[in-house]
């Protein structure tokens, strides 16, 4: 092949590489915010909202894999707990150690999930939610990976508010 020639095998292969690399890197920043935290610390809220460090990374670690299982079966059934709201809420009786585990595993699915699927450029069909067009929607696999870094970049940006709010750690120090 010359150095002009065009393999859509490999495009496709580096988007993949891509993609998930920026998730990883994502996932990465939003790990330091949780850094020698109690669960004392991840269960407490800082701001006006609902949002603490635990209820964070517990609805990421549901988020990654929903979206595994809406990748894998591609059918537009809303996946199991999908829509409950108690995904963004650390309760008492959790352990921040056993959220990031769980996170850390929904990591491993949805990059096991993405470099298995044979059709990385098709598209998937979205479950159906309440704020769903009434037509079926569809969403190439890249967007699917867009919304994943652009929530976790969301949420560490959260994160990033809510620690500093906790104890005046600086997340951006500790990288």
């Amino acid at each position: 092949m010359t150095p002009n020639s065009h393999n859509p095998a490999t495009d496709v292969a580096a988007d993949r590489g891509e993609l998930l690399r920026a998730l990883a890197e994502q996932r990465e920043l939003l790990l330091i915010t949780v850094k020698g935290i109690t669960d004392a610390q991840a269960i407490r809220r800082t701001v006006p909202s609902e949002l603490t460090l635990g209820g964070i990374i517990k609805h990421l670690a549901r988020g990654e894999r929903v979206w595994a299982e809406i990748l894998v079966r591609r059918d537009g059934e809303l996946p199991e707990g999908m829509l409950d709201t108690g995904q963004y809420r650390m309760s008492g009786g959790e352990r921040l150690s056993d959220l990031l585990e769980q996170y850390e595993a929904a990591a491993r699915e949805i990059e096991k999930v993405v470099n298995e699927l044979e059709d990385f450029g098709g598209s998937v069909r979205l479950p159906k939610t309440p704020w769903s067009p009434p037509e079926p929607e569809y969403w190439p696999v890249r967007r699917v990976l867009l919304h994943l870094i652009r929530e976790t970049a969301q949420h560490a940006g959260h994160a990033d508010i809510i620690r500093e709010a906790l104890d005046g750690a600086s997340t951006t120090a500790q990288r």
